[in-house]
């Protein structure tokens, strides 16, 4: 006989972390087409949010989290700053706990080569470069000339 589903069969518990600082929890997201909605994400770790069409990817990611995440940050500037940014509405939800900073990369890409990444469309593939680079020595090879 098959047995029920669980709802910790689906999302597993959180790793051994404290429950105020270890995950990212929403309660009671409105957001376009997600009705009241609660979730927790953990942090520290890669989530990817998928779905069907329409089933609110874009507007959790987008509209929920880095809206949150830049308008909390742009909270944190001078009021003269904030003069030249963009503005950007609140998401509609209860409660956001320990959200951390955020960055959205547009999936337009202008440079159109088979070899365009996301690191090179954003250009932090230098700072990549640079950051992992092993130490090493440099080596000038002479060559004998007559």
């Amino acid at each position: 006989m098959a047995r029920k589903l669980e709802k910790t069969d689906i999302f597993p518990a959180l790793p051994s972390t404290p429950p105020d600082k270890g995950a990212l929890r929403i309660e009671g997201l409105r957001q376009n087409n997600l009705k009241n909605i609660s979730l927790t994400i953990p942090h520290n770790s890669i989530t990817a949010i998928v779905g069907p069409s329409g089933s609110g990817k874009s507007s959790l990611a987008f509209d929920t989290l880095f809206a949150e995440g830049r308008w909390r940050f742009m909270e944190s500037l001078s009021t003269y700053t904030r003069l030249f940014l963009e503005r950007m509405d609140r998401p509609d939800l209860d409660r956001i706990q320990n959200i951390r900073p955020a960055i959205a990369i547009e999936q337009k890409n202008p440079v159109r080569t088979s070899r365009s990444t996301v690191g090179t469309a954003t250009e932090i593939n230098d700072h990549l470069r640079v950051l992992l680079r092993g130490p090493g020595t440099s080596t000038a090879l002479t060559a004998a000339y007559p």
